[in-house]
């Protein structure tokens, strides 16, 4: 009997990107990569190689101008709950409390309040803010701004997390806090990471590959 071989979470079959100019600027020049399932994966580069750029259209935000991309094994045409997308920038909504960020995508896919309101008593407990459930993100520090928006999309359950330089714009110490407690968070929910940054030790830190 032959086994049955899983297909990647994500895979890029000779990817190229190409914003239009004038001139024009090649992002990504047949690129082929494979993320396996649970693997937690750092891109490394120097800002510009077009990290971002892979991973926006692994999210479906882009299309590329050549290639193929897929998420376990289907062709990636737009987004997907199955892939949860955290950014550089600052997203958790400023008129929202913490609670109310974390449930935001529950709200969105019609979960029921009791359900929601115990997957956020979780994940606001595991990040450790149980005390700042009620509190608005201005009362709160960029670290744990940031580590509301990894749980926000955590909630919604997604088979992968694409990162974004999430703790790029962080302080040295409140960087490693939160390297900690994303690594913490990886350890216990296992999900498919694919993780941008230009630091190399924060990638020899957090990723296995």
């Amino acid at each position: 009997m032959t086994a049955t071989v899983s297909p990647p979470a994500l895979e890029a079959e000779d990817v190229s990107y190409t914003y239009s100019g004038p001139p024009p600027t090649h992002a990504l020049q047949n690129l082929t990569l494979r993320v396996r399932d649970n693997e937690f994966l750092a891109v490394l580069g120097p800002v510009g190689c077009g990290k971002t750029t892979l991973l926006r259209i692994f999210a479906g935000f882009l299309r590329p101008t050549s290639g193929k991309v897929r998420c376990a094994g289907s062709g990636i045409d737009g987004p997907g709950w199955q892939r949860g997308y955290v950014l550089q920038e600052q997203a958790i909504f400023p008129w929202m409390t913490v609670r109310e960020n974390v449930e935001f995508g529950l709200l969105a896919k019609g979960v029921e309040p009791s359900a929601r309101e115990a997957v956020s008593d979780e994940l606001i407990k595991l990040i450790g803010l149980t005390a700042f459930e009620a509190a608005y993100p201005k009362d709160l520090s960029a670290g744990m701004s940031k580590m509301v928006e990894v749980v926000r999309v955590l909630a919604t359950d997604p088979s992968i997390l694409l990162l974004d330089e999430p703790f790029g714009a962080l302080d040295a110490q409140t960087r490693a806090r939160m390297q900690d407690a994303l690594a913490r968070l990886w350890e216990q929910r296992r999900k498919t990471v694919l993780f941008v940054t230009h630091d190399v030790e924060e990638a020899l830190y957090l990723a296995d590959r």
